[in-house]
């Protein structure tokens, strides 16, 4: 008896400038037709391969590459192997990676790089986490700058870093971090008060004191949560009072920092 046709479908819309929607599936024998998108197309396969035409050129996507399909561009899309294919996609705001760079991804959609490939991967995990939005959005200002980068034909690959870090910047965000301990603050928004690139924020940053500002502002979100338990204040409270999502969130990270959860933390108090 021949196996039924797979198909696992999981899409959202997470609370990150630039992503448009997450969108997950594993097709066996689904065939996409000709059709287009208003934002860019940035896919990775997880298990199998995608044959797809853009620009009437045959492309392909195994596992070990990231593909970045422009705007306003047609292509299609089929499964490339016997057992089909799993894929993970990201649909992008077009400034996020620049109009003018159309052609340049149309002549070579197909990318071949460890580091970005990795990265992809590493925004996924952080969009499909409650509560990780600035991991997400520090982790795709760099994904954006390394496809600007192997996208111009002038520039170089990117190496790391590729722009000098600065300590001074990375002293202001910390300010900043540490001002607004409790509230949403976006890397968009700290690039457009501290004037500068997020991706520059990011980096100079982690020069400077050694981890990314999402891990820095979890950890001091932590360090203040501890005080705050010890004083006798419910978990539930604390973890809305700091910024976390929900008590999950904090206790998530409470864990991972400190080895135990809030609740069992402060019952220990002497």
């Amino acid at each position: 008896m021949t196996a039924a046709p797979r198909q696992e479908v999981t899409a959202w819309r997470p609370h990150v400038p630039g992503v448009v929607e997450v969108f997950h599936a594993h097709f066996t024998e689904h065939r996409y037709p000709m059709h287009v998108h208003d934002s860019w197309t940035l896919l990775i396969v997880d298990a199998g391969a995608v044959r797809y035409d853009l620009d009437r050129h045959r492309r392909g996507t195994p596992h070990d590459t990231v593909s970045l399909l422009p705007p306003h561009v047609p292509h299609n899309g089929s499964p490339a192997t016997d057992g089909g294919f799993r894929k993970r996609v990201l649909y992008l705001e077009p400034d996020r990676i620049g109009e003018e760079l159309i052609g340049a991804a149309v002549d070579g959609p197909d990318l071949a790089d460890p580091l970005l490939r990795h990265r992809v991967g590493q925004l996924h995990t952080a969009l499909g986490t409650v509560g990780e939005e600035l991991e997400a959005e520090s982790r795709l200002a760099l994904i954006g700058e390394r496809l600007r980068g192997l996208l111009r034909p002038r520039t170089p690959a990117p190496t790391e870093p590729v722009e000098p870090a600065g300590p001074a910047l990375a002293h202001r965000l910390r300010d900043l971090l540490d001002a607004r301990l409790t509230e949403r603050t976006t890397l968009d928004q700290a690039a457009v008060l501290l004037h500068a690139h997020p991706a520059h924020l990011v980096r100079a940053f982690s020069a400077a004191f050694g981890l990314p500002p999402h891990q820095y502002l979890t950890a001091r979100r932590v360090d203040r949560a501890r005080r705050l338990l010890l004083d006798g204040h419910p978990a539930a409270t604390v973890a809305t009072t700091l910024g976390f999502h929900d008590q999950s969130h904090l206790t998530r990270h409470f864990r991972r920092i400190l080895g135990t959860t809030p609740g069992r933390y402060a019952r220990r108090k002497r």
